[in-house]
């Protein structure tokens, strides 16, 4: 029977997810709220069980499986320079900043000062993607320079995980601990690739054969906890298994599909992770050491801020693109609180609880005042103060092809229609649930993906967005999926123009009344196109055919338009 207390906890968390998001800050930190709230130390709904943390370590593992997700080669060439020399400078700038103050100032030796330093230096991901995707700057110079920065240090975090059982010993050697964690973060990413294309993509193909989404999701959540349990076997963590297995799909034509089918879940474990960590924050400790919290916040931020700009103004940025993305980076992230959530778990004594708890208090708060940092700097720009940043988009950076027209389905008549674009160089992306037509086309050099073009998360990850994506092209065998393609393609980009295939006049009629502007029924088409080559055989002139087929296409095509209104025409 479900509790008073289950009640009063669902309505906390909706609250806070609603106060927060109005206040434009992530969903996470409300959950974490929410944790802090139903906690020991608050209202004490529950209590911290195992159940509680074994569900915030699957958090864990896929959000690790979603930031590998993200990293695949083809993206990572494409941004190399930005991403191997902005975003690796700045790392260095940030940690070589941090260090001094964090060994001079605290116990910790020099494993933990290092270590800090540069779990200090990620920023959150989540909340700056948020940030530039609603001020429609993700596709602009300083978005794809942040998100350079954001993917280098997704790409750190295969060789700081690798470094966690190294911090568990008693001694340290810099040097061999270099050597080693660079030879395993060579040989895993070269695993990845191997095991991606020889193992990978024939179960995926499998599986996707018979286009069951249970099955699935099943298969990957099943390679989730595969891999995590091979590396902690292994003597690694097991969050690194979950990264590994997001990067040996991202190399997958499943991705996209894959990202959507996990998207929901990877949110419901995430907050329960940020839950479980709120409820086991120790709110008397850092009321107790409230000094150390505030004056940390600022002294992250502030270094951030200065070690960001002077790598972007050495970059060549101008001093209001330099100040937009120092202000937006200089935040702790999550990857922080997960690092020091698993050294928590695994016993590691580099770092005092006392002082992870005081860490994890600061990040939360830095992920906090960046809506607050943003909101003083558009006010300064709005009064003249600051220039405004070049707001210019872009390539696209989520794929290597910013398509203006999308192909949903990869059929006889999708194939033909890409073969169309491609010959004149229009750029297109095709998506299909035939595996088997997915692959050959692929071989044969089309750009078509796997995946289910009615997702609206499958759409937006094959590029589909409201100002570049010009044509939609159904070309599905099914009139109810063409509906459910039709309404996601609205809500995505409510201007592009779509082209419909039908079977018939009946299935024309449908996809019309559902928000098609053109539809062209095959039985009618084929007709007219065989009637033509028959009469022409029997000696009737091209002209008089011309004649004939014209008057049958005005006759047929205006039974489409006998009961639309006036309004739907």
């Amino acid at each position: 029977m479900i509790s008073l207390e289950v009640l009063l906890f669902f309505a906390i968390t909706c609250g806070l997810v609603f106060c927060f998001k109005s206040a434009k800050i992530g969903a996470l930190v409300a959950f974490l709220f929410a944790g802090i709230l139903s906690g020991p130390y608050m209202l004490n709904l529950f209590e911290l069980t195992g159940t509680w943390q074994t569900l915030g370590d699957l958090g864990i593992l896929f959000l690790w499986f979603t930031i590998g997700l993200e990293i695949n080669f083809s993206r990572l060439w494409s941004l190399r320079n930005t991403i191997f020399g902005f975003g690796a400078a700045q790392v260095l700038m940030v940690a070589v900043m941090l260090f001094p103050f964090l060994f001079e100032f605290t116990t910790w030796n020099v494993a933990g000062a290092i270590m800090v330093s540069l779990l200090l230096a990620m920023s959150s991901t989540s909340a700056d993607l948020q940030i530039l995707g609603d001020r429609n700057q993700l596709n602009s110079n300083v978005g794809r320079q942040i998100f350079s920065v954001l993917l280098f240090q997704d790409l750190l975090s295969i060789p700081l995980l690798a470094m966690l059982p190294v911090l568990s010993g008693k001694s340290f050697s810099l040097g061999a601990t270099l050597i080693d964690v660079l030879v395993l973060s060579v040989l895993l990413v070269f695993g990845v690739v191997i095991v991606g294309r020889c193992i990978m993509n024939p179960l995926l193909r499998a599986v996707a054969k018979l286009k069951s989404k249970e099955l699935l999701l099943l298969v990957i959540m099943l390679n989730i906890i595969m891999w995590a349990v091979l590396l902690d076997l292994a003597g690694l963590p097991s969050g690194l298994g979950g990264f590994l297995c997001g990067m040996l799909m991202s190399e997958t034509i499943y991705r996209h599909q894959i990202t959507a089918e996990i998207s929901p879940y990877t949110t419901l474990f995430l907050a329960i992770f940020f839950i479980a960590l709120g409820m086991g924050l120790n709110l008397d400790l850092l009321f107790a050491k409230w000094y150390l919290v505030l004056g940390g916040l600022a002294c992250l931020m502030v270094l951030k801020f200065f070690a960001i700009f002077m790598v972007a103004r050495v970059r060549r940025n101008r001093v209001p693109e330099s100040t937009f993305i120092s202000l937006l980076l200089a935040q702790g992230g999550e990857f922080g609180l997960l690092m020091l959530q698993m050294m928590r778990n695994t016993g590691l004594d580099t770092i005092p609880v006392a002082d992870q708890e005081i860490l994890i208090a600061i990040i939360v708060l830095s992920i906090m005042t960046t809506p607050l940092l943003m909101a003083v700097y558009d006010k300064l720009r709005r009064t003249g103060k600051i220039a405004a940043v070049d707001a210019k988009n872009l390539k696209s950076i989520k794929t290597g092809i910013q398509p203006s027209v999308v192909i949903c389905g990869f059929g006889r008549v999708g194939q033909i229609i890409a073969r169309l674009l491609r010959e004149q160089n229009i750029p297109y992306v095709a998506i299909g649930l035939n595996v088997n037509s997915i692959m050959e086309g692929r071989e044969n050099g089309f750009n078509a993906v796997y995946g289910d073009a009615s997702n609206m998360t499958v759409l937006r990850e094959c590029g589909v967005n409201p100002r570049t994506t010009r044509a939609v092209v159904l070309a599905l065998d099914n009139t109810e999926s063409a509906k459910k393609t039709i309404l996601s393609v609205r809500t995505i980009a409510p201007r592009a123009k779509i082209f419909a295939r039908a079977r018939n006049l009946t299935d024309a009629r449908v996809l019309l009344h559902a928000g098609v502007q053109q539809t062209f029924p095959e039985t009618i088409e084929s007709s007219f196109f065989l009637g033509y080559g028959l009469l022409e055989f029997l000696g009737i002139s091209d002209k008089k055919i011309e004649n004939i087929l014209s008057d049958l296409r005005v006759n047929n095509y205006e039974k489409l338009n006998a009961d639309m209104t006036p309004g739907e025409k």
